[in-house]
């Protein structure tokens, strides 16, 4: 099994879009009145807030002879050499007024320079206000905005296994292409190159080009940043991947407010619940000495249940909740304990607040 990242350096990346709830402009009509069941009208909605992002940036040429300092002096080599290189990829208008765009953190790395492409034509030279590696989230910001279109955002939380999906995206450079599909999965993680992993799983076509993309319903609203697919042999077999949108938000309104994410931690370590029939929780394996969870109360075998009324499904999942709650801000839970339900609060502390020894602590 190959993983492939969409949209690296030298590729052209596009968007996802994903379709949940049916607007009346796309509903499928009655084959007696002799109209044709299309999505069209949904595609011209959403299309133009699609745009195309072009990078020039510099990476450090990694030879290892150029990392010997006998070869540097002899050949009077730099201790560091870069090369410029070129990539394109995809992005999301999500305020028009702000000039604020939605990518894929991959596309813009090294990035020294950012141009962003409408679906009509018109160039805008960008910034990056901020990228987050460990969720493969990036903010742009359009210079000078004017006559922006954006799309507004949908609830990934809403999304069901076998809503539709349509992409819409710029694959192998050929320009704004449309495919369609399901939600073929939901949670998806372990695929081993983020740190925060939530992803929508779909078969909607997407191939290299479509990194950055947009995942949309069928209200058109906005559920989804696409960024990889699973690909042996280089192209589309129908398995591909997207950032949840809900967690986008979270990364994307502190980039926007500090131009990076400070992740926190409230003091535990937490595994899955493997006893036969349960469905959800994530159980505490250890608490960290004078941490949040020690001060709220948290003891080793608590299940926790929910976080702020959400409902808990996995260990990662509270990791990633913990993980993109800005720092200072407290966390409701929902806790079981002897089969009896209580509730704390926990404060999310900064990562760098000392952690006990022990490695197997202080996992959140």
């Amino acid at each position: 099994m190959l993983l492939r990242w969409l949209g690296q350096v030298g590729t052209v990346s596009g968007l996802l879009l994903t379709l949940s709830g049916v607007p009346v402009a796309a509903q499928i009509p009655d084959l007696g009145t002799g109209r044709v069941p299309t999505l069209a009208p949904l595609v011209r909605e959403v299309t133009p807030a699609v745009v195309n992002i072009s990078v020039q940036g510099r990476v450090r040429e990694d030879n290892p002879l150029y990392r010997d300092p006998l070869f540097r002096e002899f050949f009077n080599v730099p201790k560091q050499l870069e090369k410029e290189v070129n990539a394109t990829g995809s992005g999301v208008i999500v305020d028009s007024q702000r000039g604020y765009v939605l990518t894929a953190s991959h596309v813009v790395a090294n990035a020294v320079a950012v141009q962003i492409r409408t679906k009509d034509g018109r160039k805008f030279a960008g910034r990056v206000v901020g990228r987050d590696a460990p969720t493969d989230i990036a903010l742009l910001q359009i210079r000078e905005p004017a006559g922006l279109k954006a799309i507004g955002f949908g609830d990934s939380d809403a999304l069901q296994v076998g809503d539709f999906v349509i992409a819409v995206g710029n694959p192998f450079g050929l320009g704004q292409t449309v495919t369609s599909g399901l939600v073929s999965a939901l949670g998806r993680t372990g695929l081993g190159k983020h740190g925060y992993e939530d992803f929508i799983q779909t078969d909607a076509a997407i191939n290299p080009g479509n990194s950055g993309g947009a995942l949309i319903n069928l209200r058109g609203g906005l559920v989804g940043i696409n960024t990889a697919i699973i690909s042996p042999g280089g192209g589309n077999v129908g398995i591909g991947f997207a950032v949840p949108i809900n967690m986008a938000r979270k990364v994307m309104d502190q980039l926007a407010t500090t131009g990076r994410v400070e992740r926190g931690r409230i003091g535990i370590a937490l595994e899955d619940l493997e006893a036969p029939g349960t469905t959800q929780g994530a159980r505490v394996k250890e608490v960290s000495p004078g941490s949040p969870a020690e001060r709220a109360g948290l003891r080793r075998g608590d299940i926790i249940l929910k976080a702020n009324d959400f409902p808990i499904r996995s260990a990662t999942q509270m990791r990633n909740l913990v993980g993109l709650t800005p720092v200072g801000r407290q966390v409701r839970l929902t806790i079981e304990r002897d089969r009896v339900i209580e509730s704390a609060t926990v404060e999310i502390v900064p990562m760098n607040e000392q952690k006990p020894k022990s490695p197997r602590a202080g996992l959140n």
